[in-house]
């Protein structure tokens, strides 16, 4: 590296550090810290981008692109189906005054529920922690041609977002995700017209790869038509059941803060993903005009191999300020989380536990909760073999929680034991699948290998193909939950009423949460009408607002693909 890449790396990180701590002098209750409610549409997008936007994506993306062509794109886009449903859901997360989403848990169900969701949560924040933390030590790694390595790549970021994290809390995450959001786009788009300029632009790809499959943005038996739906259900279920989604939702000053800031964000980040795949497939042409196998790559290190081979050439420093916004983009998902699942720690089980602490107390308890979240993300970082595989063990969390947050939402008859039922046997039918015995039992069904139910790892063994196992603990979680809460005494309605009021009840200006989930004193509950209600069904009718900005939140996902087709086809 040229001292003035270094220069640029050290000046980020020692600038971004002092930022966040400076915000710790803000910090005057647990509120504060946990869950500040005054920013505005351009910190929210910043945030919602930022927060869900990190090098370990650029890492799985690229690898799967390199690996199988444009269908790896899938990996970060299957949320893209998903991305409308944003819109609604962004106002309910506010509307519910939590501080946790926790909190919900318990408002909607009982005290065991919130707890059950605050020990996954928290298991899933540091597992996320250790999956973002492997992406961007690897991507280190091969940008600085192992003169870096991950060990201590991981170890160094983990210190200086730890650092401001727990001093300044969410309001320190949501402020230095503004500036580390551009930074994130910079280091999206940053090689790409290098890349394409060495292999000839697309014409110049279509050219030289003369795999058909390669071009598509589906391969049959590998990234085909249902692994995409299936995915995307799964996003859909889990996006409401991971911790840090209260804060993108509810920290901005009005709903349509947190609206426009939690879709417009997403959006902002599969633009960046496209960027990801397409810098891949150059990637993948670049090496075979060089006469060099693929088989000799390591797929995790090609984003970072890329701008190593491209960024030192252009001018000095320039790799500097990719190494600082690759940087960027994982302190800016990571401090979010870690002060979200310190949250859980501090809210749902420290503070029901030890009670009449002074809030300096409680805000001690979360930094320290932090540090051992963080913690588990590094070791679970270094025991994993690659960014795949940490993010499909990621994906699968969330979603069993996320399935009883739609029942409950959407059902009125869903009990707390249902609630159970539905994690406990989305959580079992997930063991189950990864048995190799069960998968060789699947493989002699009739039609398995027809349906593609099985399949062959890299090792060698049989698996239950991804998209099946989505389709099994799915279906089974929400048959249990069904028939359990039918089979046990239903929710007390005076709670089923609170918390649907809530949901129904819009943010007035200047209002002020005093605890959670409670209406303020002054506000008066909405009469809103349905749409559904036969069976319990709780459905309400929507408004203008929430219809106009789903039509066109779907206009920018279907404007998205064929605008990427486009390009590909052009």
């Amino acid at each position: 590296m040229h001292p003035i890449d270094l220069i640029v790396l050290v000046a980020y990180l020692a600038g971004i550090t002092a930022l966040g701590v400076w915000m710790a002098r803000r910090v005057r209750s647990i509120g504060d810290y946990f869950m500040p409610r005054r920013f505005g549409k351009a910190m929210m997008t910043t945030f919602a981008f930022g927060t869900g936007t990190a090098s370990d994506q650029a890492v799985s993306v690229a690898a799967e692109t390199f690996r199988v062509g444009l269908a790896g794109i899938w990996w970060q886009w299957i949320w893209l189906p998903a991305t409308p449903f944003y819109w609604l859901i962004a106002p309910i997360m506010r509307r519910l005054r939590a501080i946790t989403t926790a909190d919900v848990y318990e408002l909607r169900y009982d005290r065991s529920v919130a707890l059950l969701f605050s020990v996954v949560g928290i298991v899933g924040l540091s597992v996320k922690i250790g999956l973002l933390l492997k992406g961007s030590g690897a991507l280190i790694e091969a940008t600085t041609g192992g003169a870096v390595s991950a060990d201590w790549a991981i170890p160094i970021i983990t210190v200086l977002f730890v650092a401001y994290g727990t001093a300044g809390g969410l309001a320190a995450a949501i402020v230095t995700d503004f500036v580390q959001g551009i930074l994130t786009i910079l280091f999206s788009f940053l090689l790409l017209p290098f890349v394409m300029q060495a292999v000839g632009g697309m014409e110049g790809i279509r050219g030289t790869i003369d795999d058909p499959e390669m071009l598509s943005l589906v391969v049959p038996g590998e990234i085909g038509l249902f692994f995409v739906v299936m995915y995307a259900i799964q996003a859909l279920m889990g996006i409401v059941a991971q911790p840090f989604i209260m804060g993108v939702c509810a920290a901005g000053r009005t709903e349509m803060d947190g609206r426009f800031g939690f879709m417009v964000g997403n959006i902002l980040k599969r633009i960046c993903t496209a960027a990801w795949s397409l810098t891949a497939l150059a990637a993948v042409a670049w090496y075979i005009s060089l006469g060099v196998d693929r088989a000799d790559i390591n797929p995790d290190h090609v984003f970072g191999d890329m701008a190593r081979e491209f960024l030192p050439g252009v001018m000095p420093g320039l790799l500097g300020v990719f190494l600082a916004s690759l940087v960027a983009s994982v302190m800016s998902s990571c401090d979010a989380m870690m002060v979200s699942g310190s949250a859980l720690a501090t809210e749902n089980i420290y503070k029901p536990i030890v009670r009449g602490r002074d809030p300096g107390h409680y805000v001690w308890v979360g930094r320290l909760a932090s540090v051992a979240i963080v913690a588990g993300g590094i070791v679970f970082a270094w025991a994993v073999p690659d960014v795949i595989t940490a993010l499909n063990i990621w994906f699968r969390i969330a979603p069993m929680m996320g399935i009883a947050f739609w029942l409950g939402l959407s059902w009125r008859r869903t009990t707390p034991a249902g609630a159970w039922a539905v994690t406990l046997t989305g959580f079992a039918c997930w063991w189950l699948a990864e048995l190799p015995n069960v998968a060789a039992l699947v493989a002699r069904m009739p039609m398995a290998e027809a349906f593609g139910i099985v399949r062959l790892t890299s090792e060698g063994r049989l698996a239950i193909a991804e998209p099946w196992v989505i389709a099994l603990y799915t279906g089974a979680a929400v048959i249990a939950g069904v028939v359990v809460s039918l089979a046990t005494v239903q929710t007390p309605r005076e709670r089923l009423d609170r918390f649907y009021t809530l949901t129904r009840t819009p943010i007035v200006a200047g209002e002020r949460v005093e605890e959670p989930c409670t209406l303020p004193p002054g506000v008066e509950p909405a009469n809103r009408p349905m749409l559904l209600t036969a069976g319990g069904l709780e459905i309400p009718c929507p408004s203008r607002t929430s219809v106009l900005g789903f039509v066109l939140g779907w206009v920018a996902v279907v404007g998205m693909v064929l605008g990427f087709l486009w390009l590909l086809g052009g």
